[in-house]
């Protein structure tokens, strides 16, 4: 019993972790000027990103698109037509892709 609560335990630090270094790399990258994870600052909480890509084939590249290129209009009801500013190459493709894993993971 007592390895179960120590795998449990040391699962949750692997992922507390993981979850620290992402919020430290999406700070870092300026992400959270306008975003934060429950709920809408300028563009969605990224859960509600999370939640409206979850399931749909080719997600993680059209999102990894939109960091890298910006845009406007997937979420002009909610931002007010706020456009999603470029982040590459200010922030690395590798970064990038970190960021939108940790969201879809959300």
């Amino acid at each position: 019993m007592k390895s179960v609560l120590l795998l449990f335990g040391a699962m949750s630090l692997v992922i507390s972790s993981a979850s620290f270094a992402d919020m430290d790399l999406a700070k870092k990258s300026g992400c959270l000027a306008c975003h934060s994870i429950d709920k809408k600052v300028v563009g969605p909480g990224w859960k509600d990103v999370a939640a409206k890509y979850k399931g749909t084939a080719g997600s993680k590249d059209l999102l990894i698109s939109k960091v890298s290129k910006g845009g406007k209009g997937n979420w002009a009801s909610m931002t007010g037509g706020a456009p999603m500013p470029p982040y590459s190459p200010r922030v690395s493709d590798e970064n990038i892709e970190k960021l939108v894993d940790f969201i879809l993971t959300l």
